[in-house]
């Protein structure tokens, strides 16, 4: 049994994200193989194996995955998949991986398991439903397990202490599907609200984006990341990558059944 990991892009070094996808990896057993995505990322590879637990770094390393487009990166990796025989493929539960596994998985023709917080065996996951109010435990029987891991849930793994080897990956082809246009770049001292331990976040109540300072000044304090409410970045006082958790909506439902148009019978007064 091995894993195929897909690691989040970087420019430098190894993120958390992966290191926290390799954690979950780890509890798999078996082998654990990496592929590095990108263009130019020799030494983020290099970084890569020095990673504890890493038995194999793929370099994927091709002008048409410089910007990590899905529809480039999807079939590169089911390539890898079908050529390397893995049992498992596992992505962080980040914007990225929300992005390629779900392809990867149509791909390969099995079912995603999405967000897993727990491994209980090779084929057996546990994953939060109803936006965290319960937590289902799914056995998937595909050859395949495709899934994405939530970084808080699992320890991330030493970033040193590993020796793995480093062998490049061919097959990236630019699928025509989509193209790179431009990206905005933030960049913050505070972690990344996908792998923050902790979160301060503020909704409506903040009132406008001037008072959100207020919060940033005791998430520093706390070494915390900033998080908003949908409300509030619907308002224009955050960007939209502050927006945490899930805003519940209220539905009403209508039914009909054969029993709908009978009255009970009375035999009293009206």
């Amino acid at each position: 049994m091995t894993t195929l990991v897909i690691a989040e892009p970087s420019a430098e070094g190894v993120k958390v994200p992966t290191l926290t996808t390799l954690g979950a990896a780890a509890k798999l057993g078996g082998d654990v193989h990496v592929v590095v995505i990108g263009q130019g990322v020799g030494a983020v590879a290099d970084a890569t194996a020095q990673v504890a637990g890493v038995a194999k770094v793929l370099t994927a390393d091709a002008a048409e995955l410089a910007h990590g487009l899905a529809e480039n990166v999807a079939p590169l990796v089911v390539s890898l998949v079908q050529a390397g025989g893995y049992s498992h493929v596992l992505a962080p539960s980040t914007t990225f991986g929300k992005n390629v596994a779900p392809r990867v998985a149509a791909l390969l023709d099995v079912a995603q398991i999405s967000d897993i917080t727990g491994v209980e065996s090779a084929d057996t996951f546990t994953r939060p439903i109803y936006a965290g109010n319960a937590i289902a435990t799914v056995q998937s029987s595909d050859p395949v397990k495709v899934a994405t891991v939530r970084g808080t849930a699992f320890e991330a793994v030493a970033a040193t202490g590993g020796s793995a080897s480093v062998e490049a990956a061919s097959g990236a082809t630019d699928s025509g599907l989509s193209k790179f246009v431009s990206q905005e770049v933030s960049k913050s001292e505070r972690p990344e609200l996908t792998s923050a331990r902790v979160i301060v976040s503020g909704g409506r109540g903040m009132q406008s984006g001037d008072n959100f300072p207020l919060l940033e000044a005791l998430a520093d304090k706390l070494g915390a990341a900033v998080g908003a409410s949908r409300a509030a970045v619907d308002a224009g006082f955050v960007p939209n990558d502050y927006q945490v958790g899930r805003r519940a909506r209220s539905s009403r439902r209508s039914c009909t059944s054969p029993w709908a148009s009978r009255a009970p019978s009375s035999t009293g007064p009206a």
